[in-house]
Parts: structure tokens; C-alpha cells; sequence
């Protein structure tokens, strides 16, 4: 790797617009989790009891999101977390940062392919054939498999062709997502009954514990809006106005996930409830009262896999390239594809992870989740410490975006995300099993071995080199003027 990676042939293409970076966001948040789990949340808290824990956990989403969004402004680099952990906190750290988020985005990258075929499932029962083995008490199915990886192939081959294309089908996907939306929305608000959003709050183990229960699976639905710091060097805005983008997209991801809920406890009793595998179709089909709306709203999910999908492939491939380019991880990570601008490599590796993931049956979608969001919640930690080391030792800063009361934002940050990070931890009841956590630990193993032998041929002055001239040059070509900044508070 020489310096030369950094030059105007090896540079990735400002391109991405206000709309685009939103529906990568939004789209990434939304996902098909919503369409498998709304009914349980109800059934857990109570309708109005799901719907106040996805506002309040929605609320310590914000606040993490706040952190992102003044640091993003005020370094708008490819990696995000990698760029913003480094200042604050050095070499090794961010590459224990970088590389955790990374796993996170391989995982959801490595769950769509399985989520994929799973959903189709829906669409044409008994689809799935041809007995290949069996995991977890569960049948491997050759047609099954299959389907998840054409899916991983098709996303890989967008993301190879450039973030232009990757931005136009986030539009157009998240835009189908938000009209079937809209119309289950508005129809459950004239057809259904407040009478079946009884009981309000599942009383059965507290009112908190019911509520507990959902706000525990909240900061997991929510991850996605740390896309759009991975791709600040694409973005072609001014820098305050990437962080108002994120959290735009999470306020609205707060509205999509409450209003889901409000929708489907209008339309569906607690014994219809019970009764449905997928709530949310089941809920669609009762407003219109026809078959073709539940499958329109399976047809939603499944855009839900492809924008979650998309999006991920993007903030992994750019975790990667960012480490890489850096002299943390090797060089070939860091390779950019002479015409399209994508770091070509690192999206190959992406999609044979996604390729692989299928092969593991439907078992693979509770392992990759829970491995993945440990990855996560430690990002979300070192991002929290790094805004808070960098208000104290670099309080005059440019911060085009800035937090009001930033030290005490950042403190409560710091504060959800060892709590989050304690959900994972032995003696929760959400804790990683064993498997779970043989994959996070080979994934670290992986990541250490790899970083050990590059920082012994490129050493921790080159990395200081790269991370100076990213800044420099991605300040050099901002957007438009931005407004100065203010001292730090």
C-alpha cells in the first residue's frame, strides 16, 4: 500500500444527494423485522404499551444518533466509527471499533440472504425442495438455499456497479415500502375499532415488564441511521447537513415502527393475534378485506430485505475499505474499482459471506442478529466515548452540526450503550449462546490476525498519514460553504 491510494484516481465519487442518503438510512432501519415481529410486541406490552417503548427506546436511539450526527459532521470520512474512534482514542481502538460495526453489517448483510428465502416461503408454500442436510433440527433445502444466493448475488453485483445505482434502487424500494405503508396506515385508521387495541398494557408481568420486554428489541430494530457516516465521503452535501439527515431518518423511523403498531392492534383482536404468523399482512389483508393485500404487504417485507440489504452492504464495505486503506487491515481490502468507485474487494467479501449464510438453514437468522448487535452496541460505545474525549480535548473543533448540553448527551450515550451492551452479557436472558458467541469470537479472532500482520508492514505512522489527508481532502472538497463553528458548550 503506498500513499498514491489516497489520489484523485483512487477517491470515492460525491455523488449521494439529500434524498438518497435518507432512503439508505430510513430503508436500513425498517428492514422485514417489522413484518415478523410486530405481533409479538403487542402481545408482550399491550398496543399502547409497544407503542411507548419504541418511542422511549426510540428516544436513546436518538440520543446515540446525536453523537453520530456532530461527529460526522465534523469528520466527513469514509468509516465513520473508524475515523472518529482513532482521534479520540488511538490506533488500536478504532480498529477494534471499526472491525465489531463491520461484523454487525456482515451479519444483517449475511440474515437478509437467509430472510430472503425464508419470506418467499409466504409467497409460494412448498417451494423448497431438494434435502441437502439438516442444522439446528432444521431441513436445508436446495431450492431454498438458491433463492438466498441469487439475492446476495444480485445486491453484490449493485453495489459493485457504484453507489449511483445503489442509491436509485434505495429510492425506488423504500418509496414502494412507504406507499403499502400508507395505505395499511390510513385504512387501519378508518376500518378498524379502538375496542381491539385491548388490552392497552399487558399486565401480566407489570406494565414496565411488559414494556421491558419490547424495549429491549428496540436499539436493534433501529440500527442503520450509522450507515450514512460510512459513506460522508459520498455525500454531496454540506457537512451540517449530514447530521440533520441521520436524525431526521431515525425521528421517522420512531413514526414508522409506532404507527405499524397502532395499525395492527387496530385491525386485529389479542385472539387474531394469536392465531398469526405474520401480523402485519394478516392486519393488511383485514383492512381490505382481500388476499392480494396481505401478499402486498409480504411483497413490502421483502423490499424491506432489499433496502436493509442494500444499505448494509454499503456501511460493511466501506468499514472494511476504510480499515484497509488505513494500513489496519490488507491492502487488497482497500482497493477501489478503476470506473464504478467502489472498494471492489471489500464488497466481494461481503457477498460471500451473504453467499455462505444460506447454507446454515433458518437457525443462521438468530445467530447472525444476536453476533452481529454485540458488534454494534460496542460501536456504539466506543462512538460515545470518542464524542466525549474529543469535546474535552478538542473543544475548538469545526463541528458544523452541533449538540446543545454535547457532555451531557454524551454521558447518557456512554450510559445506554453499556447497557445495551449488558443484554448480550452471561446472565441476561437475552445473553449469547455458545454458538453466538463462537462466531463474534472467530470473527475478532479473524479481524486480529489480519491487523497484527498490517500494522507490522505499514506501521501507525502511515495510518496518521492516511487519517490527516482523508480529513484534509474531505474538508478541501466540501459540498458548499459551511457555516462556521461555535465553542464547544
Amino acid at each position: 500500500m503506498t500513499d498514491n491510494a489516497s489520489s484523485s484516481d483512487s477517491q470515492l465519487l460525491r455523488v449521494l444527494a439529500r434524498k438518497d442518503i435518507l432512503a439508505l438510512a430510513f430503508g436500513a432501519m425498517i428492514g422485514w423485522g417489522w413484518i415478523v415481529m410486530t405481533g409479538s410486541w403487542i402481545q408482550s406490552a399491550g398496543s399502547l404499551g409497544a407503542i411507548t417503548a419504541f418511542v422511549f427506546g426510540g428516544l436513546a436511539i436518538v440520543l446515540v444518533g446525536l453523537t453520530y450526527a456532530e461527529l460526522a459532521s465534523a469528520m466527513p470520512q469514509v468509516g465513520g466509527e473508524h475515523v472518529y474512534s482513532y482521534r479520540a482514542l488511538g490506533h488500536f481502538s478504532s480498529f477494534l471499533c471499526t472491525w465489531a460495526i463491520a461484523l454487525g453489517y456482515v451479519s444483517v448483510v449475511a440474515f437478509e440472504a437467509v430472510a430472503l428465502p425464508t419470506v418467499v416461503e409466504h409467497l409460494f408454500p412448498g417451494y423448497s425442495v431438494g434435502h441437502m442436510w439438516t442444522i439446528a433440527g432444521w431441513e436445508v433445502n436446495a431450492t431454498w438455499v438458491a433463492v438466498g444466493v441469487i439475492g446476495s448475488l444480485i445486491m453484490m453485483w449493485v453495489n459493485y456497479r457504484g453507489i449511483r445505482t445503489v442509491a436509485l434502487v434505495q429510492k425506488i424500494v423504500t418509496l414502494l415500502i412507504m406507499v403499502v405503508g400508507v395505505m395499511f396506515i390510513t385504512g387501519a385508521l378508518f376500518e378498524g375499532e379502538r375496542a381491539t387495541m385491548e388490552p392497552l398494557f399487558n399486565t401480566s408481568e407489570g406494565v414496565m415488564g411488559g414494556i421491558m420486554m419490547v424495549i429491549i428489541m428496540v436499539p436493534f430494530m433501529f440500527v442503520g441511521f450509522d450507515v450514512i457516516p460510512q459513506a460522508a465521503e459520498e455525500i454531496n452535501l454540506p457537512f451540517k447537513e449530514i447530521g440533520k439527515i441521520l436524525m431526521v431518518s431515525v425521528v421517522l423511523a420512531v413514526f414508522w415502527y409506532a404507527l405499524i403498531i397502532l395499525g395492527t392492534s387496530l385491525m386485529l383482536n389479542p385472539e387474531a393475534l394469536g392465531e398469526s404468523s405474520l401480523a402485519v399482512p394478516d392486519a393488511m389483508q383485514a383492512v381490505f378485506q382481500a388476499p392480494w393485500a396481505g401478499n402486498l404487504m409480504v411483497l413490502a417485507g421483502i423490499a424491506g430485505i432489499v433496502t436493509s440489504w442494500n444499505a448494509f452492504y454499503v456501511g460493511g464495505s466501506r468499514a472494511i475499505y476504510a480499515l484497509a486503506h488505513s494500513g489496519m487491515l490488507p491492502a487488497f481490502l482497500g482497493k477501489l474499482h478503476p470506473t464504478h468507485k467502489t472498494p471492489t474487494n471489500a464488497v466481494f467479501l461481503m457477498g460471500i459471506c451473504s453467499c455462505i449464510a444460506p447454507f446454515l438453514g433458518r437457525p443462521a437468522l438468530v445467530w447472525l442478529v444476536v453476533a452481529g448487535g454485540l458488534g454494534i452496541v460496542i460501536a456504539y460505545l466506543f462512538v460515545a466515548l470518542s464524542f466525549l474525549v474529543l469535546r474535552h480535548r478538542e473543544p475548538d473543533m469545526p463541528r458544523p452540526f452541533k449538540v446543545y448540553n454535547g457532555k451531557l448527551v454524551g454521558v447518557v450515550a456512554v450510559i445506554l450503550s453499556i447497557g445495551m451492551l449488558g443484554l448480550y452479557m452471561p446472565g441476561s436472558p437475552s445473553a449469547l449462546a455458545p454458538v453466538e458467541w463462537a462466531l463474534f469470537a472467530g470473527w475478532m479472532l479473524l479481524g486480529l490476525a489480519m491487523y497484527a500482520w498490517s500494522r507490522a508492514k505499514y506501521g501507525v505512522a502511515y495510518s496518521d498519514r492516511m487519517m490527516n489527508r482523508e480529513l484534509a481532502q474531505a474538508r478541501a472538497n466540501a459540498p458548499s460553504t459551511e457555516a462556521p463553528a461555535r465553542g464547544a458548550s
